[in-house]
């Protein structure tokens, strides 16, 4: 299949090509508003430059990467969507739930394919909640922690999306642009429209460390259906500008521990009393994952395992997020 980027000036643009050649892909063209950060990007990965974004439309490839500013994306993915192209829509992808909607809206109407890249719903602890949901031996879900902290924010203005720090461009912080993955995780764990129905129980938001516009940790926690506790933890505070940070998913069942800390999986189960390692899925190669999964699902004409509707889910959760009472 061949693979367009659209928007490459995006710091998720180098690991969607390390993707498209994981999954034995082609990439094809490449464009962005900046035709000279097209041009780099397209010497570096041999790939051919749009120097128009009709241009790359017209070269009709299998899938595009759609990538830019939040305040921007509605109107990149609608254009798409104009010419039926399926699409991965990166994060973020809207300033706020009531931004995205129309979009929204407007794929669910028409039956557009866009996937959503939240790629630690692949995470093997999925696989083996499911295993042991099947021979019945899950248990009811008692609490889980979902915890990403990246380096500081000047790395965004490194990278040339200093607007990730601009709540007018961005619409949020570090809990819109890294939280939406623990709440996503959350959302997976509940009725998948009950997002309403959803308590939140406590929200500290901070922005001490750095003094940006927006903040630069957040810890949420929230009530689920059926009275599951779930915390979510997103920050720039680790001490490096590298990638990576800390990492950890854990859920907690009647009758299993499970626990992804990126390069270690792990289950614990108690009516058996065993611990066992599961291999784990490196954070590094989960985008290669999301897109192997992604064509195969357009393949086969299978809807994506992650798409607009989980998306916008997650983004009106983290709108009522903010709009609690006492947050900024």
């Amino acid at each position: 299949m061949r693979i367009a980027l659209a928007g490459v000036a995006h710091w998720h643009a180098e690991m969607h090509a390390k993707a498209v050649a994981a999954a034995g892909s082609t990439l094809g063209c490449v464009w962005d508003p900046d035709i000279a950060m097209a041009r780099r990007f397209a010497a570096m990965h041999g790939a051919a430059v749009a120097e128009e974004l009709d241009a790359l439309v017209t070269a009709r490839p299998d899938l595009v990467v759609a990538m830019g500013q939040a305040d921007r994306m509605p109107e990149l993915t609608d254009l798409l969507m104009d010419a039926g192209l399926p699409i991965v829509m990166e994060k973020p992808a809207a300033l706020s739930a009531a931004h995205l909607a129309p979009v929204e809206e407007r794929a669910r109407k028409e039956g557009h394919f866009i996937a959503v890249p939240l790629p630690n719903r692949l995470s093997p602890i999925w696989a083996e909640m499911a295993a042991l949901r099947a021979d019945g031996r899950l248990g009811d879900l008692s609490h889980a922690q979902f915890r990403i902290i990246n380096g500081p924010p000047e790395r965004y203005r490194r990278d040339g999306a200093g607007w990730v720090l601009d709540p007018a461009r961005h619409g949020g912080g570090a809990l819109r642009n890294l939280g939406i993955h623990g709440i996503d995780a959350a959302l997976s764990l509940a009725d998948a429209a009950a997002d309403q129905d959803i308590e939140i129980v406590g929200v500290s938001l901070d922005d001490r460390l750095y003094g940006e516009a927006v903040e630069e940790y957040a810890v949420v926690i929230l009530r689920m259906p059926g009275g599951m506790t779930v915390s979510v933890e997103a920050g720039y505070t680790y001490a490096s500008m590298e990638a990576g940070g800390d990492f950890e998913w854990r859920i907690s069942t009647r009758n299993a521990y499970l626990t992804d800390r990126g390069a270690a999986c792990a289950v614990a189960t108690l009516d058996d009393c065993a611990e066992r390692t599961l291999t784990p899925l490196l954070p590094a190669d989960r985008y290669d994952a999301f897109m192997i999964d992604t064509l195969g699902r357009i393949a086969r004409g299978e809807p994506p395992a992650v798409g607009i509707g989980d998306y916008a889910r997650a983004m009106r959760l983290i709108d009522r997020i903010y709009q609690k009472e006492g947050c900024r």
